[in-house]
């Protein structure tokens, strides 16, 4: 077993739990130290490397033992810069409007199976897992609207595009989590 100075039991939560709760253990650990996160959450892996990469913590693996995922994360040392937020944000009532518009692309960084059940008509789907392998494939020159469930995983996802050289990202909060517009599924 990998030897961690804290563990965090997120098994049974779904997104964005695994990271609050991260978030917030955190805190209590000093510079360099790791902790060992239990998850159940399929996702769970894709969002903690990705918000580790965020806030400049260091993702150090995952070990999966039956249904448990054992994530391993290094507390960032300080010299590295602090956590961001990808800006700009937009509502889910400025989605819709920004639906109208041919030069707009609604991007889902949700798991498939979340996907399957209930979607924006027309959205592509690319968990946020998959995105680094896959984003050769997306308009560079369209307004890209990411969405997951709450904007947490999207704002991940954002991120990672306007690194790659997408110049209009935006990021829908609160996401499907509060979506009335019209949906559909598999």
């Amino acid at each position: 077993m990998i030897q961690a100075n804290e563990v965090l039991d997120a098994k049974g939560l779904a997104c964005p739990m695994p990271i609050v709760k991260t978030k917030k253990a955190m805190n209590s650990l000093e510079p360099g130290q790791v902790i060992h996160i239990q998850a159940t959450d399929k996702g769970s892996t894709a969002d903690l490397k990705a918000w580790a990469e965020s806030a400049n913590h260091q993702y150090l693996g995952t070990v999966e033992e039956g249904d448990v995922l054992h994530h391993y994360l290094r507390k960032a040392s300080g010299e590295e810069k602090a956590e961001t937020t990808h800006e700009p944000t937009v509502s889910n009532e400025e989605l819709q409007s920004a639906l109208l518009k041919e030069d707009s692309m609604v991007l889902d960084v949700r798991e498939e199976a979340e996907f399957a059940f209930s979607h924006i008509p027309g959205a592509k789907s690319i968990p946020l897992g998959a995105l680094d392998e896959k984003i050769d494939g997306l308009d560079k020159d369209k307004n890209v609207y990411v969405i997951c469930r709450t904007g947490s995983r999207s704002d991940l996802a954002a991120k990672k595009l306007t690194a790659a050289g997408f110049a209009k990202v935006y990021n829908v909060v609160p996401g499907m989590s509060g979506w009335n517009g019209e949906t559909t599924s598999i």
